[in-house]
This record gives C-alpha cells, structure tokens and sequence, in this order.
C-alpha cells in the first residue's frame, strides 16, 4: 500500500557542533561541563522526482542514555561512531513511505542488529537507549524534509491523508482495555492546534547554587543568573526540577526542602523531584514524601509529580510501583524506550510518560498515541537542548497536551549555543514570565527557518 506522497531518503551530511557549557550540570554521580551535539541534513525525494532536505540535531547525551563505567568522554566520542555508521545506513535506505513507517521500520529492521555488531568491538556496550538518542536526529530530519517537500508543517502529516499505515499497524492496546487504534492516527492524540505559549520547568542542578550565601567567586560574570532566587526572578519561573542523588536520602530530603522554601518564598506553584533511575525500591521515595507530608506539608503539595526514580531496564527490573504512584503522579522517562515500555510500566504502576524528541519524533508519537489512549499523563523532559534541538523538542510539548508545559534548561547551562536560532526564534532561547514562546515556528516541516539562521557549520563528519 502506498501513496503519491510517500518520499526515499537520497543522501545524508552529518555534522558534529561542539559547546562548552557555561556552568557544570551534576547527573546522578557524573558532572558534565560541555556537549556535542550532533546535525544531519537529510534529502528525500517522492516518486514524481521532486525533492527536499529536512534538519535534525541531538545532543549526545551520554550522561543521561548510557550510565556506565567508562569515562564519559569515552561514551560520547562511541555514540559519535555510532552517528557516522547510522548515518551510511540510512543515506542507502530504500524503504519508501511516510516517516513514520521507514522511522518505524528503521527501528525494527536495522537499529539493534547494527548496535550488536557495534558493541562486539567495545569493552563496555553501548546500551539501545543510547543508540536511538543517536537515531533520533536522522528521524527527526526525515520528518522536516517530509513536511518541506509537501510545504505543510509536519504535525500536519500524521493523518489518514499521507500515512499508509493506522496505528493498528504499530500498537496493541492493554489486554482488558477498551481500546481500539484501528483508523486512528498520531493526529487523534495531539492537541491540535499547538499551543503557542508554554510553561517552562527549570532545572535545579545538584551543584546549582541556591542563596547568595553560597558564592565562591568562582561564577561566570556574563549577564546570566547564578543564584536560583535570580533563576526565578528573571525568567519568572513557576515550575521547578530538582535533580536528587536517589542513592543519599538524607541529603535528597534536605535538597528538596531547602529548594521548596525558596519555591514558597517566591511564589513559585510547583515542584518535580528527580531521582536519576538510581533508586533500588519504592520505599527510599516513599519515606521521603511521607515525611514531607508530615514535616512540610506545603512542599508535599507543590509537588506534580515525581520522574523515574528506578533503573530504566524495566524488563531487568520489574519493580511493582503502585505504593508509591498512589503518593504521587510517577512518570516514566528513561524506561519509556518506546510504547512496548510504556505498556510494561503501566502493569508495574506508573500513570505518565515524559517524552523525548531524542528517542526520535516516531517513537516519541507512538508512546504519546498510546499513553494517552490509555489515559496516562504526559510531560515533554530535557536533555540540555540548544539550537536546532529545542525547535523539535519544544514543538512536540505544544503538540502533546502536557500536564505542565516542558522542561528547557539550555539556556541555564549553554546559552551562547545558541545565538544564531536565537535570532529568528527568541521566544524558545529565553524564558520570561514563565513560558516559552513558539509563535515564531512557522512554515513547512518543523519550521526552523533554516535559511534565515545564520549558523557557521563545521566541516562534514560524513557525506552519502
């Protein structure tokens, strides 16, 4: 089955950007204090010989996709080795279709039979997670050239219109549910249309100074704030992640009081704890927010919900979570590899999903279709994005009906990253009043607005 609009991918350039990070960002027991993010441009072309080239950019986010031993330098330089491979294969594809089918099928076919080939040359494996984060980035450029080649925007193409596929073809619903995907598309889940303000969550790093008081000197003199009182004032944040040990109760207990105080004083409305899937049994969360019920309890309230304390391997580790969900909303984010995840940690008892453009779009619409169908929660989560990656990830949390908004912390940790897109779009490289700005986004495909940025690209990684 296929249509006059499906599109080939006829050639890939793969681009490494490299930033330093204005201050250090603590994940779990790692400190990071620069990126590379990784650009394709992608040309695809339909049957009519007609073509487009579509962009898309992740950061190589080792720290967060592939917890491990070797240093993260390490990682991240093997997870560029493994773009330059991803990027040949999918030059060379020759599936023809929507994206969401040849992202799907890509997904299927290629990606882990070529990371176990991968892997076989490494002393530490390269994790799945890490190696979609990789794939995300042609997926997501293969659904701007899509958008651009049909001149519509892209969230407009998850319809019965261009795709050839329902998403019976890619999901099956809980056994028990009265759920049906037949002659439904992505399209039926989005709120549409998108939201062009949306609230914004801050990111209260492990080593993120809180009060004045804890100055060194040290703290870069460039306009930005350093304090987090400065943070919300600023920006008027109303929203607040605090990124926690999971492994130190007591100083996770401390961390989230001391930051929900300063919440109270500022009249900030909400608080997320972050346990960075370091937590080994539901009770570790549990103690804590049953003792900021009894001892804090105007924290207790402020907080929406709590983000995937546990390790990601959810078929590794099948931890029954119902104790602590019926607490507070608990929402996967690392585990929800895809929508089979998904399914899996709602049996387990977890009642959202924080999706990820970096897991690419195809994967993170199915996850959405089939969470919301199942009357689950969503949130659109972080990873350090800057330049072209925010574009996407802000876009799908105007498109997703999020709980509250979407979390960005670029332009805590690597505002100058982005200055070239911050002048065509400085709604979403600049948090005022507590919301980003996406009115800016317009035209086909993701709406970058590729041609009015300005951006000095370093020489080709790869070209096929």
């Amino acid at each position: 089955m296929s249509k006059s609009t499906d599109v080939r991918i006829k050639g890939a350039t793969l681009y490494f950007i490299s930033n330093p990070m204005r201050l250090p960002l603590k994940f779990g027991s790692q400190t990071i204090s620069s990126m590379i993010c990784a650009r394709v441009k992608l040309r695809v072309e339909d049957g009519r010989g007609r073509s487009a080239e579509g962009w898309g950019e992740t950061p190589m986010a080792a720290a967060w996709s592939w917890p491990g031993t070797l240093p993260h330098a390490e990682r991240e330089e093997a997870m560029q080795q493994f773009c330059l491979l991803l990027g040949k294969a999918w030059a060379k594809l020759p599936d023809a279709g929507h994206p969401m089918e040849i992202g799907h099928a890509f997904h299927d076919k290629h990606l882990d039979a070529m990371l176990r080939e991968f892997n076989q040359k490494r002393k530490e494996p390269m994790p799945h997670l890490a190696a979609l984060v990789c794939c995300s980035l042609f997926d997501l450029a293969l659904h701007d050239a899509y958008g651009i080649l049909h001149g519509v925007p892209t969230y407009q193409t998850y319809t019965a219109q261009y795709m050839n596929q329902d998403l019976s073809h890619y999901l099956t619903p809980a056994s028990g549910a009265a759920v049906s995907f037949a002659g439904r598309y992505p399209a039926d889940f989005l709120a549409l249309p998108r939201k062009e303000r949306v609230p914004v969550w801050h990111l209260v790093g492990g080593k993120d100074l809180l009060e004045d008081s804890e100055r060194t000197g040290s703290e870069p003199k460039d306009g930005y704030p350093v304090v987090l009182r400065e943070w919300i004032r600023t920006d008027g944040l109303n929203c607040l992640k605090i990124k926690l040990r999971g492994n130190d109760a007591a100083w996770d207990y401390e961390r989230v009081v001391r930051v929900g105080h300063i919440a109270v004083e500022e009249n900030v409305t909400w608080l997320q704890p972050d346990f960075n899937c370091m937590v080994q049994e539901p009770a570790y969360v549990n103690d804590i927010l049953d003792r900021l019920m009894a001892e804090h309890p105007r924290i207790y309230g402020m907080i929406l919900y709590v983000e995937q304390p546990f390790p990601y391997d959810l078929e590794a580790n099948r931890i029954d979570v119902h104790s602590l969900s019926a607490r507070k909303p608990l929402f996967m984010d690392e585990s929800a590899h895809d929508w089979k995840f998904v399914k899996i940690g709602r049996e387990l008892g977890w009642t959202g999903v924080a999706l990820k453009t970096c897991k690419t779009q195809t994967g993170a619409l199915l996850s959405l279709s089939w969470a919301r169908a199942h009357g689950m929660t969503l949130m659109v989560q972080d990873l350090t994005n800057a330049m072209l990656a925010q574009l996407t990830h802000v876009q799908l949390a105007a498109h997703a009906g999020t709980i509250m908004g979407v979390e960005s912390n670029g332009m805590q940790f690597a505002p100058a990253a982005s200055g070239p897109e911050s002048k065509v779009h400085p709604g979403l490289y600049l948090r005022r009043n507590g919301v980003l700005d996406v009115s800016t986004v317009t035209g086909p495909g993701f709406g970058y607005r590729i041609a009015e940025i300005h951006r000095q690209l370093p020489p080709p990684a790869m070209q096929a």
